[in-house]
């Protein structure tokens, strides 16, 4: 990923040092599994592991000899440590480290895109929690529906953000696999008990039958989950974008000190941030097919994942965890204008209580049909030629009792006990 989206402690599980010595855990807890087994001297193990070390630079450097990156560094790591380096990767086929390896590199992803994702919840519980009350128009189709509150509307992307991270858990727990099972998974050169050391210290879950490579459907999990997630995000930031828009300008994106909107147009104060995240999680859902694509394997395997996940392995976990990064940004600052959202209320000069004085028509004993009519004749005109729906139905149906049907209480009483649920969450 590049520079522009990539948070420093993400980036760094995915760098090439931490790759590197991602590799290296993986053989040294192999040497010492070997050296439990009596199958490698105990004084060797112990030299390679107090001596093994590499640089990136030799590791690459070698690499433009071999072709080949795990032999390379199998080459470099071996040579740092003189004639006990014979036992490094003793027993071991490439995927028995790369899998393995990369199965610790997504818990260490893992644990910061789910702290995240659980920011990215907290802060919209606290902030639907602040605007219980906060009345504004709710819209279907784009249009003016019924009133609701900006609360109300927030604890439901907070309740999605929550099922997000719950499915993020999931999905890196179900990741955190490993294999030392050999060439085709036949444990021909290594015992299964060397596996199941080797995982035990890594953190790692032994994977029951792994053929040459861990099943890529774990990885389309974590991918695809990743993809949902910013599709949460994405959801989130075109509510915030659509409420900033100048016609609307209920909500807007927080705007620094000094910060330009438009290099041409002084005046402009862009949804940059959410259009962001938007845009982002068209990237995720790309990668999430690259995930499903890699999952049918020649055989006991292939290489055809490889170079692919190179790329969307790294890159979705950094972008995920930059989107919520910005989405958090946008919950704790945004500026929510409680008096635009209650001049939009007024927009349809009352129609939008129509449904009110429907039923209140049918409750009186007036047919659905009727009363639909009725109200729909009164509602549309107020909205077409300005007169305040009150106004009309109180002449078409005397019988309505008007306050009773113009109250905006009403769409406020039963928030508390919706709102209430996010104590779940809390908890």
């Amino acid at each position: 990923m590049i520079d522009r989206y990539t948070r420093e402690q993400i980036g760094a599980v995915w760098a090439a040092e931490r790759r590197f010595d991602a590799w290296l855990q993986v053989e040294l807890a192999a040497t010492d599994a070997l050296a439990a087994e009596g199958i490698v001297p105990a004084d060797d193990a112990r030299a390679i592991r107090e001596s093994a070390s590499f640089t990136v630079e030799a590791v690459q450097e070698r690499e433009r000899t071999t072709g080949h990156d795990v032999a390379a560094f199998v080459d470099v790591v071996a040579a740092s440590v003189g004639e006990p380096g014979r036992w490094l990767h003793y027993g071991l086929t490439s995927s028995d480290v790369l899998d393995t390896a990369t199965g610790v590199q997504m818990l260490e992803a893992g644990e910061i895109v789910c702290e995240g994702a659980r920011a990215f919840r907290d802060a919209l519980v606290a902030k639907a929690r602040e605007h219980a009350e906060t009345l504004c128009v709710g819209r279907t189709h784009g249009v003016h529906a019924e009133p609701t509150t900006f609360g109300l509307k927030l604890a439901g992307f907070a309740f999605e953000a929550d099922r997000n991270l719950k499915r993020l858990e999931g999905a890196f727990d179900q990741a955190a696999f490993g294999k030392l099972s050999g060439a085709v998974g036949t444990y021909a050169s290594l015992p299964p008990s060397v596996e199941e050391r080797v995982m035990a210290t890594l953190g790692l879950h032994a994977e029951d039958v792994s053929t040459q490579v861990v099943p890529r459907d774990r990885h389309a999990v974590v991918l695809a989950r990743i993809a949902i997630a910013g599709g949460g995000l994405e959801r989130f930031a075109t509510e915030i974008r659509n409420l900033q828009r100048t016609e609307v300008r209920e909500v807007e994106e927080p705007f620094g000190s000094g910060q330009k909107g438009s290099s041409a147009m002084p005046h402009k104060r862009n949804p940059i941030l959410t259009e962001r995240i938007t845009g982002l999680a068209r990237v995720l859902r790309g990668y999430a097919q690259v995930g499903l694509e890699n999952v049918a394997l020649w055989h006991e395997r292939d290489i055809s994942h490889s170079g692919a996940e190179r790329v969307v392995l790294p890159d979705s976990t950094i972008t995920i965890d930059y989107m919520q990064h910005l989405a958090v940004r946008v919950v704790e600052g945004m500026n929510v204008r409680e008096d635009q959202m209650k001049a939009n209320l007024e927009l349809t000069h009352g129609a939008l209580f129509s449904q009110r004085a429907l039923t209140a028509l049918v409750d009186g004993g007036m047919s659905r049909d009727d009363a639909y009519r009725l109200v729909q004749e009164s509602a549309q005109r107020a909205w077409d030629e300005g007169i305040e729906f009150r106004e009309l139905i109180g002449k078409a149906a005397p019988e309505l009792d008007l306050d009773a049907v113009f109250d905006y209480g009403a769409y406020l009483k039963h928030v508390p006990e919706v709102l209430a649920r996010l104590d779940e969450l809390d908890a």
